[in-house]
């Protein structure tokens, strides 16, 4: 049986390239040749943006309710049997996830398209209106309004729920939208089209590009530069959110980058250390560590380290990643069960893995779980201790199955440690004492803090934004999608610049 073709999406329809190009896409841990992918031309990429600003016309004055049914029937379209089978289908395929990551991709899309379903309500109808402070008789009239053509791109790692957040914030705030896909995950990240066709979305609203890996640079330069584009989001490495920032800086135009992480928590004395533990391991290894938000240093106070240590190390110890496929056979450790690992994405990740293990080790730390190697694109999990700052584990987002764990002699060296890094995601401290745990939350440079939680967590309505750095900048929100404009009604009968002369 032929592998999927995967075509592009320009104007509600399914095309081929227009130079007839493809890539082909494989499986990372078998290579098996899963899809072929359309690859655009640069023709096909400035098709998808007249087909967004010509559909932009319309859409930007489409009514909430109209919204609201898309949305609505989307919903309950990939909430059935076909849609889950499509997304477990794909993402195992494309992206070598195992059965449990690919449940969560399916899950998380059902609960990000319902959630931001919601959000409709946060569009302001007809603006706030207040009299004018400077003219006598004028009203001022603030509306958020839609901004255009928005270029979106997103990863591989949680291909359909994150593509899904990229296209819906523009979407339901009035915009359209020129997508490009991973070329790792173009399957994974078509099934979002299909499912906003099946529920109805005008053609032109959501337009759907892939491009090869040779062209992305190039052709994702020209999409930036193009001048019906006003906004562009992106999810991924901080790496590439320099490259897309440059180019868009060119233009002056914005952009919402959510980019890596590097998850401190802190343990203080009075935490429970058994929760925290298992805590800590599912949100340094789920997906191993394929995940923004994963928990990647471990800060503790020095009166518990040795348990918390010890604790970590035992857990770590009893899961091993292997083969995703066949399924991995049920344990009697609740954590072990859902650690469910498999490969990294590649090999060179692999090797990236273990290169900074190996730096680290040699600069005077020490190895307590793991043997420093890989086995192709298996990294076993690893735990890392004595890192400090100023080395790469320390100071570089791993995007693997390691738990670097430092010791602290105060809560005051516990902050600092935790800011000690460019990246600025997500954080979690564990304490009994929540108001201390106020205090010393405030104190973390983070987006997010979990108080006695993991870092793999967030409120959907509020997102992930990182505070600048490495991190990246901006919002998935309605505000992020939607220009401020002010419209002064000015009083008839009397020439406006007396006031304005006037209120000087």
């Amino acid at each position: 049986m032929p592998p999927p073709f995967i075509p592009l999406f320009i104007d509600g329809q399914q095309v081929p390239s227009s130079d007839g190009g493809t890539f082909p896409v494989h499986n990372p841990f078998s290579n098996q040749l899963v899809g072929i992918s359309s690859s655009a031309s640069s023709v096909d990429c400035t098709n998808a943006i007249l087909s967004a600003s010509k559909a932009f016309k319309s859409w930007q004055h489409s009514t909430w309710n109209e919204r609201y049914d898309v949305f609505l029937k989307a919903t309950d379209l990939l909430k059935s049997d076909k849609y889950e089978e499509m997304v477990m289908n794909a993402v195992v395929e494309e992206t070598a996830a195992t059965p449990g990551v690919a449940m969560l991709n399916w899950a998380a899309s059902v609960d990000t398209l319902r959630d931001t379903t919601t959000l409709i309500n946060h569009l302001e109808l007809g603006g706030r209106t207040f009299p004018s402070r400077q003219i006598k008789g004028a009203t001022v009239t603030v509306e958020r309004r839609a901004m255009g053509v928005i270029f979106c791109l997103s990863p591989w790692n949680l291909p359909v729920p994150l593509a899904l957040r990229a296209i819906l914030f523009p979407i339901l705030c009035g915009n359209t939208v020129v997508f490009r896909s991973s070329e790792v995950s173009p399957r994974s990240h078509a099934i979002v089209f299909e499912l906003f066709q099946e529920a109805g979305l005008p053609a032109g609203v959501f337009n759907f590009i892939s491009t090869s890996r040779e062209t992305a640079p190039r052709l994702t330069a020209e999409i930036i530069a193009h001048p019906l584009v006003r906004k562009i989001n992106f999810t991924g490495s901080d790496r590439v959110g320099r490259l897309i920032a440059i180019e868009a800086a060119k233009y002056l135009k914005p952009c919402v980058l959510e980019l890596g992480g590097k998850a401190p928590v802190i343990i203080l004395e009075d935490a429970d250390i058994t929760e925290a533990a298992k805590t800590i391991v599912q949100g340094a290894l789920v997906h191993s560590g394929q995940f923004c938000i994963s928990t990647e240093r471990v800060i503790v106070q020095r009166g518990v380290y040795d348990n918390l240590r010890d604790q970590i190390c035992d857990i770590a110890r009893s899961i091993t990643a292997r083969n995703p496929c066949p399924h991995q056979p049920e344990t009697d450790s609740d954590i072990t069960a859902a650690m469910d690992l498999g490969p990294v994405i590649s090999e060179s990740s692999a090797e990236n893995i273990i290169a900074m293990i190996r730096e680290a080790k040699e600069a005077g730390a020490s190895v307590l779980v793991g043997e420093g190697i890989r086995d192709g694109s298996i990294v076993q999990p690893h735990v890392v201790t004595d890192v400090k700052p100023g080395m790469r584990l320390w100071d570089k987002e791993s995007f693997g199955p390691v738990i670097v764990i430092v010791a602290a002699d105060s809560i005051e060296e516990a902050i600092e440690l935790a800011n000690a890094s460019d990246y600025s995601l997500s954080a979690a401290l564990w304490t009994s004492n929540l108001y201390l745990a106020k205090e010393v939350s405030s104190r973390i440079r983070s987006g997010y803090v979990n108080i006695n939680g993991g870092t793999v967590f967030n409120e959907f309505t509020f997102g992930i934004a990182g505070l600048g750095g490495s991190s990246g900048y901006g919002r998935f929100s309605v505000d992020d999608f939607t220009d401020q404009r002010v419209v002064v009604t000015h009083p008839l009968g009397a020439p406006s610049y007396g006031n304005y002369l006037t209120s000087a």
